[in-house]
């Protein structure tokens, strides 16, 4: 697609993003993009657009010749997978933002790209305005990245943000984050932890060249942080962040996890705060990068897919480097990992799993444990996930592990 040529795009979606990305058109003409044909599941639905512009068939879209570009805005994973595969059949390039989708389908959405020839394009399936993948794609494709870490979902951020500043439980937090927009109104995907991990795998592929499924990932939500952890980060001039990380343990193998995460003052990922999404990343070159921006809204998650819609001008594609040429590094849990739990009682924690416990403290009401644990451990049984079991990671998340096994006991006050 040369640069001269118009885009016509047929667009799958007109919720928030979808009517933002529209807005953002209207707004920019010298990108000479149109939008031809939207695609849409509701036809009763009034919309503030002529209505000409809608159709509930999705071949309209497909079937246009005149169309070159579609672009992609639904929730339903298994139903833009079905729309993205068969547009790449018809020869058409892609834009998308759905993370679900893409991390659920890598693998075939990367070699159908390839065999159609199409461009895929997905800056806004992570972090909204945060232009990382392009970044991980072109800028560091000859650094060699040790790591790329932090926060990639606004919804999460929001509500630690409310629960640390304003002391609210979380079920409050989480109606604040309804009522405003930065919540959905079923957020398990969110506060679970799945959206982060989803993402993780995108950022993953693109920083080390390595295609990794979301369960393969060490991850969790922020619905089991325990109020004595929020307390005691308080007392301790912390905070607690849902933080995603890549992380290269050595030449040939990477860590991949997403898990609440003590974060100190003097962290740039201390003050980011609401629905922000910030990220470092760290190479043997360039050192440390800190990217911040909103990692929800119309606007924000509109402009990135505004972007991809201009590279497509000039011919761009993810050249996938990292994968092509065989550079990628495996997947590991050989490592071990910082952690606090806090529990009801000892018998629901599985104190085997430590590798070592540096702190135990009990009370009648409450357990508080500070110690190193395997990853293994972590990957292979849910324990930590249930009864009431709290996990955050400590500041320094990757252990660095001694001989001694050491259990201090000491006053129950630290968690009253």
């Amino acid at each position: 697609m040369s640069n001269s040529k118009k885009l016509q795009i047929g667009l799958v979606g007109f919720g928030v993003v979808g009517k933002g990305l529209y807005d953002v058109l209207q707004a920019t003409p010298t990108l000479q993009a149109n939008i031809k044909k939207i695609c849409i599941k509701n036809a009763q639905k009034k919309r503030a657009i002529d209505a000409y512009y809608f159709t509930t068939a999705i071949n309209e879209l497909l079937d246009d010749e005149s169309i070159n570009v579609i672009v992609e805005l639904i929730d339903d994973a298994t139903a833009a997978y079905d729309i993205v595969t068969a547009a790449f059949k018809k020869g058409k390039h892609v834009v998308s933002a759905n993370k679900k989708m893409i991390a659920t389908h890598f693998k075939e959405l990367l070699l159908l790209q390839q065999q159609y020839k199409v461009a895929f394009l997905y800056e806004a399936a992570c972090c909204a305005g945060i232009p990382i993948i392009r970044n991980l794609e072109e800028y560091y494709d000859n650094d060699l990245l040790s790591k790329v870490s932090g926060i990639v979902n606004g919804s999460t951020n929001f509500i630690l943000s409310k629960i640390a500043a304003e002391g609210l439980t979380f079920e409050e937090a989480l109606y604040i984050a309804q009522h405003e927009g930065f919540a959905e109104s079923n957020p398990a995907l969110d506060i679970e932890g799945h959206d982060a991990a989803n993402k993780l795998t995108i950022l993953a592929a693109h920083a080390f060249g390595t295609i990794i499924a979301t369960h393969e990932i060490i991850y969790t939500g922020i619905t089991q942080i325990n109020p004595i952890i929020n307390q005691w980060a308080t007392q301790h001039d912390y905070t607690i962040k849902l933080l995603a990380h890549v992380i290269k343990v050595d030449d040939s193998y990477f860590a991949a996890f997403v898990l609440p995460q003590l974060v100190k003052k003097d962290s740039d990922f201390y003050n980011v705060n609401n629905e922000f999404n910030a990220l470092e990343t760290e190479s043997c070159f360039a050192d440390k990068h800190f990217f911040k921006g909103k990692g929800a809204g119309a606007f924000p998650t509109a402009a990135a897919v505004l972007s991809d819609i201009a590279a497509l001008r000039y011919d761009y594609k993810y050249e996938y480097k990292k994968i092509q040429l065989g550079q990628q590094i495996s997947l590991t849990y050989n490592y071990h990992l910082n952690i606090i739990i806090t529990a009801k009682s000892l018998e629901h924690i599985n104190l085997q799993a430590f590798t070592q416990i540096e702190v135990l403290e009990q009370t009648s009401s409450a357990v508080f444990i500070k110690g190193k644990i395997a990853a293994q451990q972590l990957i292979k049984n849910n324990w930590w996930k249930e009864n009431g079991v709290s996990l955050v990671l400590a500041a320094d998340a990757i252990a660095v592990l001694n001989n001694k096994v050491a259990i201090q006991s000491s006053t129950a006050a630290a968690i009253t």
